[in-house]
This record gives C-alpha cells, sequence and structure tokens, in this order.
C-alpha cells in the first residue's frame, strides 16, 4: 500500500488487516488530522469510538510528540467522568485510538437541544465535570481545552471528559507557557 498517495486512510486493506476485532460504522467526527468512527466489536458487540490518526498528516503537521502526550494521558487517566481509553492499534499508515462510547454525545448539543438545563440537572454535570478535573489535576494533567464540545454523556447522560489533543502534563513549580486552546472561550483579557 504507498502511504505517500493516502491510501489506508480510514478505509481499505489496512483496516481489515489490523482492525479484525472491530466492526466499523459511520463517521461522527472529523478534524484536521482525524477522523472517529464508531465501531462495534466483533466478540462482545461493545459500541466504540474509533479515532483514525493518519501519520503522514501527523508528521506533515508536526504533530508527533502532540499525539504521543495524548495518548500517553489518555493511559494515565482512569475515571468514570473521563473518556476510557481500550487500545491503541498502531498501522504503519493509521493509528487507532479505540476509546469509549459516549451515545449521548456533545454536552453542547444536548444544551442547544434542550434550551436551557434546570438547575439540579446542571449540578450534577458540573459536579460530575469537577470530579473529571480535579482527577486530572490529582495526576497532574491540564486539559487547556475543556468546553462543552468536549465533555460527552453516556446513554445515561453521565459526564465523559474528552479531547486531550491539548492536554499536557504538568510539573511542580513550573509553568505551562503554550497559547491553546479555542479561542471562542478564551477569557478576554486573553
Amino acid at each position: 500500500m504507498d502511504a505517500a498517495a493516502g491510501q489506508g486512510y480510514c478505509g481499505g486493506a489496512d483496516l481489515d488487516m489490523f482492525l479484525t476485532n472491530y466492526k466499523l460504522g459511520k463517521t461522527f467526527g472529523i478534524g484536521s488530522m482525524d477522523k472517529v468512527k464508531i465501531a462495534e466489536h466483533v466478540l462482545t458487540g461493545q459500541k466504540v469510538a474509533i479515532k483514525i490518526l493518519n501519520r503522514r498528516k501527523i508528521k506533515n503537521m508536526e504533530m508527533e510528540e502532540k499525539v504521543k502526550r495524548e495518548i500517553k494521558i489518555l493511559r494515565l487517566l482512569v475515571h468514570p467522568h473521563i473518556i476510557q481509553l481500550y487500545e491503541i492499534i498502531e498501522t504503519p499508515i493509521d493509528i487507532y485510538i479505540v476509546m469509549e462510547y459516549a451515545k449521548s454525545g456533545e454536552l453542547f448539543d444536548y444544551i442547544v437541544e434542550k434550551g436551557r438545563l434546570q438547575e439540579d440537572e446542571a449540578r450534577n454535570i458540573f459536579q460530575q465535570i469537577i470530579s473529571g478535573v480535579e482527577y486530572c489535576h490529582s495526576n497532574m494533567v491540564v486539559h487547556r481545552d475543556l468546553r462543552p464540545e468536549k465533555v460527552l454523556l453516556d446513554s445515561k447522560c453521565n459526564v465523559k471528559i474528552a479531547g486531550f489533543g491539548w492536554s499536557n502534563i504538568i510539573r511542580d513549580g513550573h509553568f505551562l507557557k503554550t497559547r491553546c486552546g479555542s479561542s471562542n472561550y478564551a477569557a478576554p483579557e486573553v
């Protein structure tokens, strides 16, 4: 297979050879260097989300270290309100990050659909977000792009913090200086 020609990205022989345990479904997310597809584990029937990263695109965008860091952080974090990493499948062309599937989608879409949340529901969601963030911080992980689009909801509307692409591990006494995250959510003074 010719990686330079872009073959294998989210399809073709690469998938058949390396993703034998999963039956891929529709794409429900597309980013600048990845696609996210729903999949089903062949033996268990469990639904998962598979983030597919094309190695050539990662290299062209000089994002290799960022992707390695995201995977390292996802492996580190195991918490009921953080999206769970199940496995990493690496091929010569793509990297497949197999994660928990949050059936109810983004908190952003949930709020837009409902118009507003009742106080009890908002409190419950906020407490779950705080629980996940506190766990990240206790493991010296900062998310750096937490927003309603990065907070997912499972089938019971429990919070699952996701989108750790800009996250980093900090050391005591050291500050991170990279400007990152989404400008629409930045504080006015930034």
